[in-house]
């Protein structure tokens, strides 16, 4: 049974019961919907877990956990401040707090940079090479709203943002960048790819309305296809990065579950259902868990 998509201003819950301005600050933070913290998270423990080091530097992960709730919610917010005319265009984030008025832009502000001082204290728990790294995707983050705007491919953009945590994670454990954490990093760009030209699909009536560019428009009805080639690339990149670790079988087969993971995702893509691609795109945190047990399992035994 597909289940029902919960439009982005509506509470559940302890949420419907919490006092208005609660509510709109959480709702703008999108912490109800912690699917996007579990996606910014994973690549970064993934990194962790891959150089070996996930049982002694438990305490990083915990930051990267952290990090990532803060800072998606930073994100989140930032999104809605400069998409607040494009969002009162689509019917599922018209309500959004901030493009429906109910949250003062000067108060969006004010939340925003909040957000971004718990970020600055998980960013001082880093090495300085690792504090670079991260901050240099600010200007990346900044750049992301208007893409939709400029390009076909803003899901593009997005594997780049949103897939950093990658980059910083292997840096804090190895000490740099080396052609292992690259090519984790490439393969989890193809992987965001793939699961947000899904979450693209529930708006594309809307957003051919709206003018708003998307790869799930630019494919048209080569969507699965696409996803297939995406989801395809991430794991040969996976692949090769778990290889570099440890060149043997036990690393091709420790991706198995993902990849059929992966393949279940687009294989049964509905066409154009709300539902089935919220479905799909949601399930993608167990995907980033399978990924994070297979990182794991060859960074343990190299």
């Amino acid at each position: 049974m597909n289940q029902t998509i919960v439009p982005d201003s509506e509470g559940q819950g302890i949420l419907a019961r919490m006092p208005g301005r609660a509510r709109d600050l959480i709702q703008l933070a999108r912490f109800d919907r912690p699917i996007g913290a579990w996606l910014l998270f994973w690549p970064g423990a993934w990194a962790v877990a891959l150089a070996g080091e996930a049982k002694a530097r438990w305490d990083l992960i915990l930051w990267l956990a952290l990090g990532s709730i803060a800072m998606r919610g930073a994100g989140c917010v930032y999104n809605d401040i400069v998409d607040r005319d494009l969002d009162a265009r689509v019917a599922r984030t018209a309500a959004r707090p901030v493009a429906s008025g109910r949250i003062s832009l000067r108060l969006a502000w004010g939340w925003l940079i909040a957000l971004c001082l718990v970020g600055l204290v998980v960013l001082l728990q880093l090495r300085p090479i690792a504090q670079v790294i991260a901050l240099a995707s600010l200007a990346l983050v900044a750049a992301y709203p208007f893409m939709k705007r400029i390009t076909w491919w803003p899901q593009a953009w997005l594997g780049l943002v949103f897939t950093w945590a990658a980059l910083v994670g292997w840096a804090e454990t190895t000490g740099g960048i080396d052609r292992t954490g690259l090519l984790l990093y490439a393969g989890a760009f193809f992987w965001v790819l793939g699961y947000d030209t899904i979450y693209a699909l529930q708006d594309i009536e809307d957003d051919a309305l709206a003018g708003i560019k998307s790869s799930a428009r630019a494919l048209g009805s080569h969507v699965q296809s696409g996803v297939l080639f995406f989801y395809l690339a991430a794991l040969v990149l996976w692949g090769l990065a778990l290889w570099s670790v440890r060149p043997q079988l036990l690393a091709l087969f420790a991706l198995a579950p993902t990849a059929c993971h992966l393949g279940w995702q687009a294989t049964g893509l509905g066409k154009g259902k709300d539902a089935d691609a919220l479905k799909r795109f949601r399930s993608n945190r167990f995907a980033g868990m399978l990924m994070f047990l297979a990182c794991f399992v060859v960074g343990s035994t190299a």
